[in-house]
Order: structure tokens, then C-alpha cells, then sequence
């Protein structure tokens, strides 16, 4: 067997493609969007082991700006097929744990140079098809990001693995990074296709097998990730798919001696109940599980005196209402300096103004719809409840329309109570409350800033004083996980601004950088004599 020192290729971030009028990738997308659309139903199914499972179950998957067309059916599974995808993770589990790393990560880049290529289209396509993004949104998650998080998840892995002990005269010191013991277990949200193939990618490349519950929203473009999964060489019950109610899956999986470890991406709520219900469970474990999570947030924008007001109103248009706001990085609470409110506010709504609404097959929309019925009604609630308030006022939006699709206007709230139901409520679409508070007291409104939510993921200060940057950057220290400044709070870039919050926003354990990657391997040390002592003696011995 030959052997060598390895060096993955040095990641660079994927070129963000423009999509421009007259453009090849245009043309393509167009296209690729247009067959998918009209092509017949497709059926998904559930990916256990080497078999694609269907069942008798099959849901519906629609476009949320066209709820009456059916793209496909996906397969929809029961208990059984959980206890199947486990057995099958841990039956493939010691071969591919002992599998060399290169070989790993091949896959892994190989699957990176397939969604770059021949699967841009396609992965694109189903994105806006299913999830409601248009052609940009869908370029910088489903190809961009996720190209990034392969390559420069490779990159980190080996940096990790390259981290060793000193050793002593005689002594030869090694540290051994191994798969966690038993399987994993991923549980990936609708909004971004990039974190759904990226939690249990990342976990599979340090050697773990994994069960993955996708978003029933999300089925489509995990389809197609699949897909490349398989022709990118992932081996037969390295990743299991399954489609199942959440509960069912969890009364499995967290009750399952073998469980190592989960990757979470979702709501603060489930993400509470899991934690709780493996603290519950530890008895039953082999191993003290692993459990990352990335939850929800409340983020905010700060404006000061000294801020560029058209910077501010395109930080608070972009960061509040691209992909309609469902981020957890969206900007849904804005603190503007009453100094420069007037300015900010003519620009934001000539600015609103200019936006077009509808299906994502219209290139020219900014606006799509929500994911579905539940979160229309959610988000529409929300938007009633401000109508019916007098320490508030909508100054721009609040139509709601789910005749075709679950549409819901760019809203933006003007209240004069800084506690005010929208500034702290997660509300995950496309609402934008503003207080505007006296320029004098930015220090306070900096404390409030820091008090009102209990999230903690991204937050963002426009300022030309460096001094109240400065002093906004210390006041702020605990309240995001990736802050901003003179910049909107969404867009993380993989490489450049790793990506997590704390408090109530998850574990922080920054998807897009070694810290995460560190979390799914169990280091072992190895300690070799090379010459071992004879004579149990120590010299102080007489």
C-alpha cells in the first residue's frame, strides 16, 4: 500500500454567479426551472442503506407561491424506517470510521465540483421550486455556500488532524482523531439547502455515520442532494434519509444506546425539548452524547447619529426582506437615531416601492412567498395583532394574500414602545419593527438593545464614529454571535465569517470553520516509549 503526505487543494469561495439579462446561467436556470416545473410528479423516497424505500404514505410537495401545483410525492416513514437507518448507519459504521481521511474527503470535494457543475442547475432550480427563493437567494445557498462548506470543511479537517502533542526525548506523543461512537443524528430546517446537505456532510467527513430528518419543505432539493451524494461516492448507510414525524424519529433515536451525538437547525423550542430529553436519557447512552444546535434570533440593526442613511436603509431593506425574511440572520428589529430617521425612512420606503412580488419563474422578483400555510397564518397573525395596536403603525406593507401562494407583503412597523410585541417575538418572515430612539441616549439604547431579546445570533451597527462603534462593539459582546458593522446582519460567508449564536440561539459552534468539525470527533492519545525502562528504580532511590 502506498502511502504519502496529503494536502486537500486550499479552498476558495465559490464565485457567486450574477445571473444577469442575456447571461448563460440565466438561460440555464431558466430552463432547468421550466422542465422541473412541467416534468410529471416525481416520487421521492427515503435513502436506508443501499435502498431507496417507499411506502404507501405519500405527500404532496408544492410551491409555496403556487399551492395548487404538485411537484412530486415524497415517501413518508414510520418507526421502522428509523430503526432501519440506524441499522444501517451502525453496520456501515467501522469501515467507513476506518476509512483514511483522504478518501473521506475526496468524496466530499468531489461532491463539490458536481454541484458546481453539472448539478448547479438542478440544485438551484429546486430550491426556488420548492422553497421559494429566486435565482440569486437559491445561487448563494444551494450552490455557493454549500460548495464552500465541502471544500472548506475538507481544508479545516485536515488543519485539526495536523494539531499534535509535544513529545520527549524517547517519547513519541500522537493524537488520534476519531468518529464519535455509535451514530449521529441530523435534523436540518427548510430555509437553506446548504445547511441541510452541511449537518450531516460535516459529521459523515470525520469519519460518523449519520440519520438525517430533513424539512418535509425541503424534500426536493434533498432529492437532488442525495443524488449527489451518491454519484459523489458516499458509501451505502454513511447517510440514511428518512422522512418522519418528529416525535417518532425521537423516540428512537434518543432512546437508542448507540446515539452519539446531534446536529441541529431549528426552532429554540425543539431544540430545548431534544437537549432535555437526552438529559433524561443519559442512563441509557454508551457515550456522553455530542449536541450542537443553531436555533432562532431576534437581530437586530443599530442605527447612529453619524450612520450613512442610505447604508442603513439598504442594510435594513436587504437584511430584513430577502428571502422574505425567513433567516435567522434576518433583521427584524432596528433601532434608528430620531437624528436621522426622516432621511432613512424616505429612502427605505422609495426603496420598498421598487420591489416586485410573485413566483421565483419571474427573475425580476425580489419578493417570493413564505414556505407554507402554517407560516403564513403565523406571520399574518403578527401583522393583525400590530394593525390593532395604537403604539404602533405600519408605514409600509401589511397585505397578506394566499389565494395563489402563501404571499405576504415586505411590512415594516413604526412603534414608540421599544418592548412592543414584534421587537422581541421571533416572528420568521418578512417584518421589520423600527424604534426610533433620541440620538443622546445611545448608550442607553444600546443596554436595551443587549436586554430585550433572549436570542443572541447576529446583530449589526451602522456608524461613522468609531468611537460609537467601538463603543457599540463592547456594549454588544454577548448579545450576536456574528456582528456587523456598517453592514446588514445576514450573508455569512463560510471561511470568512464562521456562523452561530449563543443564548437562546443555539450552542455556537460556528457551522463553517474547525470549531464545529471538532465536535464530532473523540481524540485519542497515544503515547509510545521507544525504549521502555527495565528497572522500576528512580535515581532517588539509594
Amino acid at each position: 500500500m502506498a502511502h504519502g503526505t496529503f494536502q486537500v487543494p486550499f479552498p476558495v469561495n465559490e464565485p457567486v454567479r450574477s445571473y444577469a439579462p442575456g447571461s448563460p446561467e440565466r438561460e440555464e436556470l431558466q430552463d432547468m426551472y421550466n422542465k422541473m416545473y412541467n416534468q410529471d410528479p416525481i416520487d421521492v423516497p427515503m435513502y436506508i442503506g443501499g435502498e431507496m424505500v417507499r411506502t404507501s404514505d405519500k405527500r404532496p410537495m408544492t410551491p409555496p407561491h403556487e399551492h395548487g401545483k404538485v411537484l412530486g410525492y415524497f415517501n413518508y416513514g414510520d418507526s421502522s424506517h428509523v430503526v432501519a437507518a440506524i441499522d444501517s448507519a451502525l453496520a456501515a459504521r467501522k469501515r467507513w470510521a476506518a476509512f483514511s481521511f483522504e478518501e473521506r474527503a475526496t468524496i466530499f470535494l468531489k461532491a463539490a465540483d458536481l454541484i458546481a457543475g453539472k448539478y448547479r442547475a438542478k440544485l438551484n432550480a429546486s430550491t426556488m421550486l420548492a422553497q421559494g427563493k429566486n435565482c440569486f437567494q437559491a445561487e448563494i445557498d444551494a450552490s455557493c455556500e454549500l460548495i464552500d462548506f465541502l471544500r472548506f470543511n475538507a481544508y479545516f479537517a485536515q488543519e485539526i488532524q495536523a494539531v499534535q502533542p509535544e513529545s520527549s526525548e524517547g517519547i513519541w506523543n500522537r493524537t488520534e482523531y476519531r468518529a464519535l461512537e455509535g451514530f449521529t443524528f441530523a435534523v436540518t430546517p427548510f430555509n437553506f439547502t446548504a445547511i441541510a446537505a452541511n449537518l450531516p456532510a460535516c459529521m459523515a467527513l470525520m469519519g460518523n455515520v449519520v440519520v438525517w430528518k430533513p424539512a418535509d419543505t425541503q424534500m426536493y432539493s434533498a432529492q437532488v442532494l442525495m443524488e449527489i451524494f451518491r454519484e459523489a461516492g458516499v458509501p451505502d448507510g454513511v447517510i440514511n434519509l428518512i422522512t418522519v414525524d418528529g416525535p417518532v424519529a425521537g423516540d428512537v433515536v434518543f432512546k437508542h444506546p448507540d446515539f452519539s451525538g446531534l446536529h441541529f437547525t431549528g426552532s429554540t423550542a425543539v431544540f430545548r425539548h431534544l437537549w432535555k430529553t437526552i438529559g433524561e436519557n443519559l442512563e441509557l447512552y454508551k457515550t456522553y452524547p455530542r449536541i450542537v444546535g443553531e436555533t432562532g434570533g431576534k437581530d437586530f440593526v443599530v442605527a447612529h447619529s453619524s450612520a450613512n442613511t442610505k447604508a442603513v436603509a439598504a442594510g435594513l431593506l436587504r437584511g430584513s426582506f430577502e428571502y422574505q425574511g425567513q433567516k435567522c440572520s434576518a433583521a427584524s428589529r432596528a433601532y434608528i437615531s430620531d437624528d436621522i430617521w426622516p432621511a432613512v425612512k424616505d429612502q427605505l420606503l422609495t426603496d420598498l416601492n421598487t420591489l416586485k412580488m410573485g413566483s421565483p419563474a419571474d427573475f425580476g422578483n425580489f419578493i417570493n412567498a413564505v414556505i407554507d400555510r402554517r407560516s403564513f397564518d403565523k406571520i399574518k397573525s403578527y401583522i393583525e395583532y400590530a394593525k390593532s395596536q395604537d403604539d404602533c403603525e405600519i408605514i409600509s406593507g401589511g397585505g397578506c394574500d394566499d389565494s395563489v401562494g402563501y404571499f405576504v407583503e415586505p411590512t415594516v412597523i413604526l412603534t414608540s414602545n421599544p418592548l412592543f410585541r414584534t421587537m422581541v417575538e421571533e416572528i420568521f418572515g418578512p417584518v421589520l419593527t423600527i424604534y426610533v430612539f433620541p440620538a443622546s441616549e445611545f448608550t442607553e439604547t444600546l443596554e436595551l438593545v443587549d436586554s430585550t431579546s433572549e436570542y443572541a445570533l447576529t446583530g449589526g451597527v451602522f456608524a461613522q464614529d468609531r468611537y460609537a462603534l467601538a463603543q457599540a462593539k463592547d456594549a454588544l459582546e454577548n448579545a450576536a454571535g456574528n456582528f456587523y458593522l456598517n453592514d446588514k446582519p445576514t450573508g455569512a460567508v463560510v471561511g470568512q465569517q464562521p456562523f452561530g449564536g449563543a443564548r437562546g440561539s443555539g450552542t455556537n459552534d460556528k457551522a463553517g470553520s474547525a470549531l464545529n468539525l471538532l465536535r464530532w470527533v473523540s481524540a485519542r492519545t497515544v503515547k509510545e516509549t521507544l525504549v521502555p525502562v527495565e528497572d522500576y528504580r528512580y535515581p532517588f532511590h539509594s
